[in-house]
């Protein structure tokens, strides 16, 4: 008999949505009664988190998403992950006197890839036409939706960059100066213009609907979408280095790019096939966790116990070692992922686990691989930085305002599958676009600036992002979707939920709901790059014998809140059942179906 959660794991016969919010998760499980499949309803579902999550996203960011389409048994990666601009090099950004691409302002800005990747899909798995698709996100765009503590909190922290910086940011998002509280109904009437022109563009399109779909793609990567981009950072502002910047991405940038599709990197693990997104995005090492972990009995330890904590978190940080050392964008570099899932390789790195936490960073030794070093910086290095929009977007180096990411997952009647984690083009990221109601994205700042790293900037390659839906098949058949925002986080906190279902035998919501934990020992991805060797954040839910026989193992170990860490979605499919479960931390994610 399952024990008690937050909310019920959902169970239906028809479809399922989840998401991080509410109304984005209702917007596409409304595509569904209307007749469309689960690639509409993801697509509705993410345009609508663009609106009424526009501190943890928007349509100046990213989408990678993973699908499985039914009818063709094909499983692929869509990849909205958008590449650095033709003049953004390592010498252009060393000239600008930069050791490191800023976490916030017009330099970090990547191709924004969400808005093509989801147009993407529709033109090739969905069913709906453009103006069905953005009618959610155009009406909270502008009757409103209610601001949640998050996006209250974040203006609160960018109150006076805004005011005295981003003067465009400011007159969007800001009450005379003054950010809006917890509840209060926003608009953005200027987003919403801009969908209706994408709509508008769409429908002038002589031919059907893959051909509204293109027009519109086109009115987004050549039309206006991208006249006003390449205008707007023309003018330097400030940036997370202290000073202003003009941007260096381009209209041409936004034209030669467009989301593409490839194989999803897999790995079997009992009767599961876990598929990820490729090196280009971290979403290998929770499969480099996974070889590894293989070797454990994790069955037999208790679920939030020293055992299966000290088990988890010792692995984690070898297999996060060998993505700061390895992984790349592979159409630029080679990335040695046979060798890093091999057998043979994982079972002589499990003898690296020991009785108790090492401090160490241990990456994998590869022949014919040479690991570049990377410098120690931000507060390793105790270098203070200016209170500017930092990371992933957390508003203040002390911590005091953080924001994450969105993610979705839909499956439908027909067995139809997507599981995505849009981010990017957060509100802090950089200054609002007057004329499109958005500003660019920020995951250019995941590049180094070391020239033979694999995560080296260049032009036209996809940054390392943190960004990693999962999806996997048991016994062959398409079986669950998840994912959740976190940043470095996100393959910890999916992974622990995943063994939990897989181990101790715990539902979808029963996994989520489960105490999370992470390590924070491996090198951050977001500015400032720090690092904290040895410590291991936990919920406050963990028993007080478990944290004293950690701390006894050495590890450092940080209790946050009860209900502080994760935000995962899920849903799965099964002999005609769906299934799904949200987070309820945050108080926003919810799951739909029936």
């Amino acid at each position: 008999m399952a024990g008690f959660t937050t909310r019920p794991e959902l169970v239906g016969s028809f479809g399922m949505v989840g998401s991080t919010h509410w109304l984005a998760s209702a917007a596409g499980f409304g595509i569904l009664e209307r007749g469309g499949n689960a690639f509409d309803a993801a697509a509705a579902t993410a345009f609508t988190l663009q609106v009424v999550e526009p501190h943890l996203n928007g349509p100046g960011g990213e989408a990678p998403i993973i699908l499985h389409h039914a009818e063709s048994k094909r499983t692929v990666v869509v990849c909205g992950q958008g590449v650095a601009p033709k003049a953004a090099t390592i010498a252009a950004y060393h000239d600008l006197g930069l050791d490191m691409v800023p976490g916030a302002g017009f330099l970090a800005a990547c191709v924004p890839g969400t808005v093509d990747a989801w147009l993407h899909v529709l033109a090739n798995y969905g069913t709906k036409p453009v103006a069905e698709i953005l009618a959610p996100a155009i009406h909270y765009a502008e009757a409103g939706f209610p601001a949640l503590p998050g996006i209250s909190g974040s203006l609160i922290g960018m109150r006076k960059l805004f005011n005295n910086d981003w003067p465009t940011s400011a007159a969007l998002w800001l009450r005379d100066g003054e950010a809006p509280t917890t509840g209060e109904i926003l608009k953005n009437p200027q987003m919403g213009a801009m969908y209706r022109r994408l709509v508008k563009e769409a429908e002038a399109a002589k031919g059907g609907r893959e051909a509204q779909i293109e027009s519109a793609r086109r009115a987004w990567s050549t039309g206006f979408v991208a006249e006003a981009i390449d205008k707007f950072v023309r003018t330097p502002l400030m940036d997370s280095s202290g000073r202003r910047h003009a941007g260096v991405i381009t209209g041409d940038d936004m034209a030669a790019w467009r989301a593409s599709e490839e194989d999803p990197v897999s790995y079997q693990y009992g009767d599961y096939n876990v598929l990820k997104c490729g090196p280009w995005g971290q979403g290998p090492v929770f499969l480099q966790q996974l070889a590894l972990l293989a070797g454990f009995d994790l069955g037999k330890m208790e679920p939030n116990g020293p055992d299966f904590i000290h088990t988890y978190i010792e692995c984690a940080k070898l297999a996060f070692a060998d993505r700061e050392a390895y992984y790349g964008d592979p159409n630029f570099v080679k990335v040695p992922l046979d060798q890093l899932l091999d057998a043979k390789h994982n079972a002589e790195r499990r003898k690296l686990v020991g009785a108790t936490a090492s401090l160490e960073n241990r990456p994998s030794i590869i022949p014919g691989f040479t690991i570049v070093p990377t410098p120690i910086t931000g507060a390793d290095a105790n270098i203070d930085t200016p209170a500017v929009s930092v990371g992933e977007p957390t508003v203040r180096r002390d911590g005091v305002v953080k924001g994450d990411t969105v993610h979705l997952d839909t499956v439908d009647k027909w067995g139809n599958m997507v599981a995505a984690t849009p981010s990017g083009g957060w509100f802090q990221s950089s200054p609002t676009i007057p004329e499109l109601g958005f500003c660019l994205g920020s995951r250019a700042q995941m590049f180094w600036l070391e020239q033979g790293h694999p995560s080296a900037l260049a032009p036209g390659k996809r940054p390392r992002t943190t960004l990693t839906p999962t999806m996997a098949f048991r016994d062959g058949k398409p079986y669950i979707a998840f994912g959740t925002p976190g940043g470095d986080q996100q393959d910890q906190w999916t992974l622990v939920s995943f063994l939990h279902h897989v181990h101790h035998g715990m539902n979808l919501q029963e996994a989520i709901d489960a105490p999370a934990f992470h390590s924070e020992h491996m090198r951050s991805s977001f500015y400032p790059r720090t690092a904290k060797p040895g410590v291991l954040v936990a919920e406050k839910r963990l028993s007080d014998a478990t944290v004293a026989e950690l701390k006894r193992r050495g590890h450092k170990v940080e209790l946050t809140g009860e209900w502080s860490l994760s935000r995962m979605a899920a849903v799965s499919q099964q002999d005609g059942l769906f299934r799904a479960a949200a987070s309820p931390r945050g108080m926003q994610g919810y799951a739909v179906g029936r």
